[in-house]
């Protein structure tokens, strides 16, 4: 069978969940369609990598990027880093040749997603973006009913993604607090998922009017160069550095069809962990989802009887999208990882067909344009044309 070579641009967090991926997805999704080959690992330091390397299953460790991309040995470039690498590392790839994944924003600002599509439209290489919460059998099938008119034209959109990690003032200044590195705060973060759903699920959004706040101005500086994410580890006593990113945004929505919806986000919630939710009202029924009960989709039809109408609750298994792949009992357990094990698979699948998957970089740019509405309507208080 096939094998696709793998260098991946960063060790954290996220490179965790992708190397469990390459690791995991033949043996879920056999015959697989390509054999993930964990080749090399980058990081910012050599010790950095070598420490990934070993944690990571890779069989070779850099500190140097430009150099491993531009190998004839490397197929697939995955960038993991924090968003302010986003752009030139996919952009030097996609002149490489490489078929590239890239974490979530796809970029800082909309200037730089637009250069990093127009970059991988002309070298003609697979590209996708890491939305991975579209991944969740619930959410598909949810779309499988919307797709099939079960709840007839959708009307209205309810999406939020509340968190609480960065509630406590005294937790690290993180990048994701930093404009220059993070390129927007809650908007890009966790918003831009929110809107990805929105898009999957309902189609464009055309216009939005929203309200930022930044609740807490300053922030302890880390001791270290790792990332550190939540409010768990914090030193009240350290130096504070400023914050001049969006701790909230809260929208209204309109979509190209003609409904209407509303978005918030926010890392200041207390009591909300990964409360990503979805309501979507139409003109025969309704569908509710929350990601922190993964395996449960909530539906109501209007064509029910009388007497059983109301939310019934789907749990996801065999019968459901992916189904076949991952689990054989419904309600059995899905997680974060199996969201990326099937991000892989689609990614493997799209690259070894030589079609784009989704989504890929001309559709995450779309989302860009909206946070890039979202933060020009929070400064303007207008309504804003995507």
């Amino acid at each position: 069978m096939k094998s696709l070579s793998v260098a991946m641009i960063g060790g954290g967090f996220m490179g965790k969940a992708h190397s469990m991926a390459y690791a995991s997805m033949p043996m879920f999704f056999w015959p697989a369609p390509a054999i993930p080959r964990r080749k090399v690992i980058v990081d910012i330091t050599e010790a950095a990598a070598e420490d990934a390397r070993a944690r990571l299953g890779f069989e070779e460790a850099s500190s140097d990027w430009r150099e491993v991309i531009n190998r004839p040995d490397i197929d697939v470039v995955d960038i993991c880093t924090p968003n302010n690498l986003h752009a030139e590392i996919a952009i030097q790839a996609a002149k490489a040749g490489k078929h590239i994944m890239c974490e979530k924003p796809l970029a800082r600002t909309l200037e730089e997603a637009e250069a990093m599509c127009k970059a991988a439209n002309e070298a003609g290489v697979i590209n996708m973006v890491a939305f991975n919460y579209r991944r969740t059998p619930a959410v598909a099938l949810a779309k499988k009913f919307i797709d099939e008119g079960r709840i007839g034209d959708v009307v209205n959109f309810r999406g939020t993604y509340l968190q609480d990690w960065s509630a406590d003032p005294d937790g690290p200044l993180s990048w994701r607090f930093q404009k220059s590195i993070a390129g927007s705060g809650a908007i890009g973060d966790i918003g831009t998922h929110v809107v990805d759903m929105a898009h999957y699920l309902v189609g464009p959004i055309t216009e939005v009017s929203s309200i930022m706040k930044t609740y807490v101005q300053s922030r302890p500086i880390q001791d270290s160069g790792v990332d550190k994410l939540g409010a768990s580890d914090k030193n009240s006593d350290a130096p504070r550095g400023d914050v001049d990113v969006d701790d909230e945004v809260v929208s209204m929505l309109k979509f190209s069809s003609g409904a209407i919806g509303t978005l918030e986000a926010t890392r200041n919630a207390w009591g909300r962990n990964n409360y990503l939710t979805l309501e979507i009202h139409g003109t025969k029924g309704s569908i509710h989802f929350n990601y922190e009960r993964r395996d449960e989709l909530q539906v109501m039809f209007a064509d029910d009887l009388p007497e059983a109408r109301g939310f019934r609750t789907v749990y996801t298994g065999p019968a459901h999208p992916f189904g076949d792949a991952l689990w054989p009992i419904p309600g059995l357990g899905i997680g974060y990882s199996e969201t990326k094990i099937v991000e892989c698979y689609d990614f493997f699948r799209a690259i070894e067909a030589g079609q784009q998957p989704s989504p890929n970089f001309e559709e995450a740019l779309l989302t860009e344009r909206v946070a890039h509405a979202l933060i020009k309507s929070g400064h303007s208080g207008n309504w804003e044309a995507v």
